[in-house]
C-alpha cells in the first residue's frame, strides 16, 4: 500500500472482480481515489492523464496496439477514454490471453457512445462505481454498526456515539474526497470549491467536446443545490435557472447541461423503489436529485459549517445527500442498489437499501433529536404494513440514521437508531 493510503471498499470489491474477468472498469467522479485504489493492486500502469504518454500511446495504437497493452499483470490504463479504441484492443486482448486479472481501466468520465466502440465488453468486462469516501473509510465513523450483521440477523449492543452537530456540519462541507480527508480546517474545506470550480470551468467542456457556459453551469448546479435531496421536476429547475439567467434557456439546452454532468458523474440522483404493495396509493417515480457529494452543494452555494448550523432545514437535506453518498458506497459492497418510495398518499422512506438476493433494508434519514426520529419511525411502520409480504420479503431491518446521538441501539419494536458516525458496510 501507498504511503497514507486509506483502505477503500473498492478494494476487496476490484480483487474480486478481477478474479472473475479479464478487465476491470472502475468509474467515478475525479479526484474521488479511483487510480490511487488501483495502483495499489496492479503490476504496470499506462497513464495517459500524462500528456507526453497520451500523445505516445495515441501514436503507438495507430501502428501497434498490442503494445501499449504489454506490461505486467493487472495492468492499469488510466483515463482510459481518451484513446476510445482502447476499449476494443483491451477486449480483443483479453480474448486472446483467455486469462483473468489483465487490465484495470479508470475513467472519470462515462464511456463513449456505443457507435464508438465494436464491442460492448460484455463478458470481458466487470464494472465498479467509485464516489469520495464514506465516513467509514475517512476515519470519521467508528463503524460499530454494519449493514452486514443487519443484513444477516444479527444485532448489536448499544454503542456510544459522539460526533456532535457542528462535526457533521464539517464532514458534509468538507465532503470525501480523499486529499480532503487528510487535510485539516478551511485547507480542508477548499478542495470542493476548487472542485465545483474545476468541473464548471473546465470539465464541463472536455467532457463531450462541446462549448458550454460556465455561467449556466453554475447556475445549474446552484439550482441543483438548491433543491437538494428533493424530488422535484428539471421544469421546477429549469423555472428557477431562468430568473438568474437573462438568456433564453430552452429544455433542451437544460437536459444538456444536466447529461454532461451525469456524464462526469457530478450529479447522481436517487430513483424510485417499486414494491408490491397492499394499497391502492400510486407510487411515485420521481428521481430525488442528489451529488455524488454533499460537499459539491454547499460549494456551489458558498455555504460552511456554520451556515448549515444557522439553518437546520437545509442541513437536514444536505445531511440526507450526506448519508446517501455513504450508503450507496455501502450498497456496492453489498451487491445492493439504493432507492427512495414515495407514493400518492403521501408515504415517504428516505432510502431503500434493496439487494441482488431480494432482501432489502428501509432507512429514513434525521438529523437527530426525539420528535424528528419518531417521525422516522412512523414512516417506517406505515411503510412496512403496507407492503404485499405474500408476494416480496418483509424488511430485513428498520432504521431510522441520524446526523447525532449519543448510542446506536434497537428500540424494543425492533427498529435500530444509529448515528452516522457508527455506520459502516
Amino acid at each position: 500500500m501507498t504511503k497514507e493510503y486509506k483502505t477503500r471498499i473498492a478494494d476487496k470489491l476490484l480483487a474480486r472482480k478481477l478474479a472473475g474477468k479479464g478487465a476491470v472498469l472502475i468509474e467515478g467522479p475525479k479526484w474521488c481515489g479511483k487510480t490511487t485504489t488501483a495502483r495499489q493492486q496492479a503490476k504496470s500502469i499506462l497513464d495517459l492523464g500524462d500528456s507526453s504518454v497520451l500523445r505516445q500511446s495515441e501514436q503507438m495504437m495507430e501502428v501497434s496496439p498490442q503494445t501499449v497493452l504489454q506490461g505486467d499483470t493487472p495492468r492499469l490504463i488510466d483515463e482510459w477514454q481518451t484513446i476510445p479504441s482502447l476499449w476494443d484492443s483491451v477486449r480483443s486482448e483479453v480474448d486472446k490471453r483467455n486469462a483473468f486479472s489483465q487490465f484495470i481501466l479508470t475513467g472519470s468520465s462515462v464511456p463513449p457512445q456505443a457507435n464508438a466502440t465494436v464491442h460492448s465488453g460484455t463478458g470481458r468486462y466487470a464494472r465498479i462505481k467509485m464516489r469520495p469516501m464514506s465516513l467509514f473509510e475517512s476515519g470519521d465513523s467508528s463503524g460499530t454498526v454494519s449493514l452486514r450483521s443487519l443484513f444477516e440477523g444479527e444485532t448489536f449492543q448499544p454503542q456510544t456515539a459522539d460526533a456532535d452537530l457542528p462535526q457533521i456540519a464539517y464532514l458534509t462541507c468538507r465532503g470525501g474526497w480523499p486529499q480532503a480527508t487528510l487535510l485539516r480546517g478551511n485547507i480542508a474545506l477548499d478542495q470542493a470549491f476548487d472542485y465545483v470550480d474545476a468541473v464548471i470551468e473546465r470539465d464541463i467542456q472536455r467532457v463531450d467536446g462541446v462549448r458550454r457556459s460556465p455561467e449556466r453551469a453554475r447556475l445549474l448546479l446552484r439550482s441543483y443545490a438548491r433543491h437538494i435531496s428533493q424530488q422535484v421536476s428539471y421544469a421546477t429547475i429549469k423555472a428557477d435557472m431562468q430568473s438568474n439567467d437573462a438568456k433564453t434557456l430552452d429544455a433542451d439546452t437544460m437536459a444538456d447541461y444536466i447529461k454532461a454532468l451525469k456524464h462526469l458523474f457530478v450529479i447522481e440522483d436517487l430513483e424510485a423503489w417499486n414494491p408490491n404493495i397492499r394499497s391502492k396509493a400510486a407510487i411515485r417515480t420521481s428521481d430525488t436529485r442528489h451529488f455524488v457529494d454533499p460537499s459539491i452543494g454547499t460549494a456551489v452555494l458558498g455555504l460552511g459549517p456554520d451556515d448549515l448550523i444557522r439553518d437546520l432545514e437545509t442541513f437536514g437535506l444536505f445531511f440526507e445527500d450526506l448519508a446517501v453518498r455513504d450508503l450507496r458506497v455501502f450498497a456496492e459492497a453489498l451487491d445492493g442498489r439504493l432507492c427512495h418510495y414515495r407514493d400518492s398518499s403521501g408515504l415517504e422512506c428516505d432510502t431503500v437499501l434493496h439487494r441482488r438476493n431480494g432482501t432489502y433494508g428501509l432507512i429514513e434519514i434525521k438529523l437527530g433529536g426525539e420528535k424528528l426520529i419518531e417521525e422516522g419511525v412512523k414512516a417506517l411502520k406505515t411503510l412496512s404494513a403496507t407492503i404485499d409480504t405474500t408476494r416480496m420479503k418483509s424488511p430485513s431491518f428498520m432504521m431510522v440514521l441520524t446526523a447525532v446521538g449519543q448510542y446506536a441501539y434497537q428500540r424494543p419494536d425492533g427498529i435500530f437508531i444509529v448515528p452516522i458516525s457508527c455506520l459502516r458496510d
